[in-house]
């Protein structure tokens, strides 16, 4: 991972114009392409982002090296255009490969569940494997719907938008795949917050909430999909 804190302004295009005027900002670049731009607050969400595959052009100004333009572009053309100021960091660091969130007692309950009885999700739908690897981590569960369509499942306790945000990659990545594509998303919790559900349905993500009790037989076992 890389680090950069830059006084800098940003300007995206691509299906929409937005930009950032100068101010000092955090600049992570990730081994998987993907470069982002903090500032000090809003907790971890960017201010803007370009998601992998893309690909970063650095050109600088004067023997400094301190002034100049980052352009960062992905498959689509669109574009983020970092002017760079003044750098008043910059670091690399390897991080190794991170061995992923540790899901607790209940969400792993809920995956074992969920795809022993996958059949709840859809009549004629079938179990592909559970923990399905990818290069950033595995996918909770991977199943096919009655059509023979691939659908990615992942699964949470409580719902939010960085489990979207986490949905999101693996279809980025599933879908690279010709024998899986196209590869749909559920996210499925046993509490989706408005925030989520929201973004999941901008990206044409369905939202099922799951019922512990039902899935382990206990009480009416139909889910109720969103």
């Amino acid at each position: 991972m890389r680090l950069v804190i830059a006084r800098c302004s940003v300007d995206y295009a691509g299906r929409l114009t937005a930009h950032l005027p100068s101010a000092p900002r955090l600049i992570l670049v990730k081994a998987d392409g993907s470069v982002s731009i903090h500032a000090d607050d809003r907790a971890y969400k960017p201010l803007n982002w370009m998601s992998p595959p893309c690909t970063l052009k650095e050109s600088y100004d004067g023997d400094a090296g301190e002034q100049g333009v980052w352009t960062v572009v992905n498959k689509a053309g669109e574009k983020l255009i970092i002017t760079m100021e003044e750098i008043l960091h910059d670091s690399s660091h390897e991080l190794g490969v991170d061995p992923g969130l540790i899901k607790d007692g209940v969400e792993a309950h809920l995956q074992e569940l969920l795809a022993d009885r996958i059949e709840t999700l859809g009549e004629g739908w079938t179990l592909v494997r559970r923990e399905y690897p990818t290069a950033i981590g595995p996918v909770d569960i991977l199943c096919r719907d009655s059509d023979g369509a691939t659908v990615a499942v992942e699964i949470k306790r409580r719902g939010e938008i960085d489990g979207v945000e986490q949905l999101t990659r693996y279809l980025e990545l599933l879908n690279r795949d010709p024998h899986l594509a196209p590869v749909k998303g559920i996210f499925a919790a046993q509490e989706i917050k408005p925030q989520a559900r929201v973004l999941a349905t901008d990206r044409g993500i369905d939202c099922v909430v799951l019922d512990y009790d039902a899935l382990r037989g206990i009480e009416d076992d139909k889910l109720r999909l969103f």
